[in-house]
């Protein structure tokens, strides 16, 4: 499975649940597929001076580092995956909306851009939609959910989805 999909004329799509506002620093949560099933935990690390967070599979392997940089312009968050590819979450105040530029290593840009703190926005990469991020799916409280394109890398997508997360409510969004 590649890191992106192809992200065409509506392929199918995996569809994940994670709870609002969990992220804080030294909370772990589940991350569940659509059938209920356990599928990622975030591991949300204490007391460092800067957000980090490990996501696990299931199994309990790391499949990716996230951690955010400190001493930049604009916030930034960068995503280590196990399988090596790493990626910087940035994001950008255009006007009076926010964006968010994911930059892959060696590979293509991404943005997201929507309504950060509702959890109501898209991710895309070259004009195709490869995730969407809402919560209209789910009637418990405190819950969005990650739609993530056929042949897209889950992982990634709940790694970029934490970043935004991260950033667009510590950062007063």
């Amino acid at each position: 499975m590649g890191l992106l999909g192809r992200g065409r004329g509506g392929p199918p799509m995996r569809r994940y649940q994670m709870r609002e506002k969990a992220l804080a620093i030294g909370d772990d949560f589940w991350v569940e597929d659509d059938q209920g099933q356990r599928a990622f935990k975030v591991d949300g690390k204490a007391l460092r001076l800067r957000s980090t967070f490990k996501l696990q599979d299931a199994a309990g392997n790391q499949v990716a580092a996230i951690q955010e940089r400190m001493m930049t312009i604009r916030d930034t968050m960068v995503i280590e995956l196990a399988s090596g590819h790493k990626a910087t979450v940035k994001k950008r105040l255009i006007g009076i909306r926010d964006r968010f530029n994911i930059e892959v290593d060696g590979g293509p840009k991404l943005t997201a851009t929507g309504n950060f703190v509702d959890h109501e926005y898209e991710i895309e990469q070259d004009g195709r939609k490869v995730g969407v991020v809402s919560k209209k799916w789910f009637r418990i409280r405190d819950t969005y959910g990650i739609e993530v394109v056929e042949g897209a890398d889950p992982a990634f997508m709940i790694a970029i989805s934490v970043c935004i997360d991260e950033m667009a409510h510590d950062m007063g969004t």
